[in-house]
């Protein structure tokens, strides 16, 4: 599947830059900032996000609340207000205008990732929308891409590795595919041939081709075996 796609629409490059570079940590896919109401329009119709990050206060006849009303009534996006401040009259319009979520400057990375997948899944609830992006049936797991469900067999996937927002699926083909999700819970789905190693890693023991307290070596990958897994792993695959 693809990764989150958002737009950042800031006026001052700095700060936008410093929002694109923790979203890009976070695991997101970032556009090209827009700093106006004209170039976050032209972008959203080009490039088609999943989110928009606006700030209220823009440079140009319109502001963010205009440009929200814009996306609201045209785009079929969430978004999300960025503000240092503001006054009670543009309070008043913001409130007016329903955003998903909105977040006061300065803020900290956790505040912007739990803003992002708060408004995406309410907007998905709202406004019906919400699928699951994976489906286990039986010996595969179908993966969401686009419009369309791909097969990935169970027997084929060697290890899943957290990544931020995601999970990668690697598989015999020495391909990955992107899970957004937690590595727990699609683990939890997986039959008893899955062992989780690490917080980060979940393994098919099918294609383990060895094992120390430290790591497991799957071709030439070695996968770590973390501390609170070690005991429970090594027990499950009988190594005494």
């Amino acid at each position: 599947m693809s990764k989150v796609k958002i737009l950042v629409v800031e006026d001052e490059m700095v700060i936008a830059d410093n929002i694109c570079l923790i979203l890009e940590d976070l695991g997101y896919e970032v556009l090209e900032p827009a700093i106006n109401y004209e170039e976050a329009v032209q972008t959203i119709e080009s490039d088609q996000p999943d989110i928009a990050i606006l700030d209220i206060q823009l440079g140009g006849k319109k502001d963010g609340v205009d440009l929200a009303w814009q996306i609201k009534e045209n785009y079929n996006i969430p978004f999300i207000f960025l503000t240092s401040n503001a006054d009670a009259g543009t309070i008043d319009r913001v409130k007016k205008v329903s955003p998903p979520a909105y977040l006061v400057k300065p803020f900290k990375k956790d505040d912007l990732y739990t803003s992002i997948e708060l408004a995406l899944h309410n907007y998905a609830e709202l406004s019906g929308t919400s699928k699951e992006e994976e489906l286990l049936i039986r010996n595969a797991i179908f993966v969401k891409d686009k419009n369309l469900f791909h097969k990935i067999k169970l027997d084929d996937i060697r290890f899943l590795k957290s990544d931020h927002v995601y999970v990668e699926v690697h598989t015999t083909n020495n391909h990955k595919h992107l899970i957004r999700g937690s590595l727990t819970d699609l683990s939890e789905r997986l039959p008893k041939n899955f062992y989780r190693t690490h917080r980060s890693y979940t393994i098919n023991v099918d294609h383990m081709d060895a094992v120390n307290s430290a790591y497991v070596l799957i071709g030439q990958e070695q996968i770590p075996i973390g501390k609170n897994y070690r005991e429970d792993l090594l027990r499950q695959i009988r190594i005494e």
